[in-house]
């Protein structure tokens, strides 16, 4: 098995369709209805991966990702809504989701998604590869991020989108590429959120973050210049 996947849904017939999906696929699924019960799901039965509507009644997805990483947890969530607006999804990933998909959806396409997102999660097979860059320090073994001796919280994809980048200094990514060598797909509306995540790392990483903006093209990571604003 591939491990439990938590999907907070509360249409049943979207719900049926992707336990079958993803238990075809090797991975056993544990439902939930509203925020309060995915929250008590998670508590008892630490899954994998959550695929979590953002339309719920009462307590919202948002409001649920926004719980769980006030409390540490930071089992990949894969955000999904009927709502396609830009505003949603980049508070969705500034939240801390780690990726997002929208209504009506390819199930083939989800569990891909959800699949590249346990990847991401478990890390390299090889353990001990640790990268440095100017102050911050990243070890894959482990899966923990450094800046000097402040240890620095970063959610399964972003680690892999910041290792992805230290792995290899000086070299220019283009947002299409990073898409689709961190995430796993191409999309040419997707590259919003590449750029959200690097963000998101930089605003963690502080002053003296490595992540370089090539205009016009993409990002890298450099050691940092005295005096530079990371642009």
């Amino acid at each position: 098995m591939r491990g439990l996947v938590l999907h907070v849904e509360d249409e049943p017939a979207i719900r049926d369709v992707v336990r079958l999906y993803l238990t075809r696929e090797g991975f056993s699924v544990v439902a939930a209805t509203s925020g309060e019960d995915a929250l008590a799901e998670l508590r008892r039965d630490r899954p994998v991966a959550v695929i979590l509507d953002v339309g719920l009644p009462g307590m919202d997805g948002i409001e649920v990702c926004r719980v769980m990483r006030a409390d540490n947890d930071w089992t990949p969530v894969l955000f999904c809504t009927a709502r396609d607006d830009e505003v949603d999804r980049v508070m969705g990933l500034e939240l801390g989701a780690d990726d997002y998909i929208t209504k009506p959806f390819s199930p083939r396409e989800l569990v891909a998604r959800v699949k590249a997102a346990v990847r991401r999660a478990a890390g390299p097979e090889t353990a001990g590869a640790v990268l440095r860059v100017g102050d911050v320090s990243l070890d894959r073994g482990s899966h923990e991020v450094f800046v000097a001796d402040r240890q620095v919280e970063l959610t399964a994809t972003e680690f892999e989108l910041l290792a992805h980048l230290m792995a290899r200094p000086g070299r220019v990514f283009t947002r299409e590429e990073l898409l689709s060598e961190v995430w796993g797909y191409s999309s040419a509306g997707g590259t919003r959120t590449v750029d959200v995540h690097i963000a998101q790392v930089r605003g963690k990483l502080g002053d003296t973050s490595p992540i370089r903006t090539v205009r016009g093209v993409g990002y890298s990571v450099a050691d940092p210049v005295p005096g530079a604003d990371g642009d």
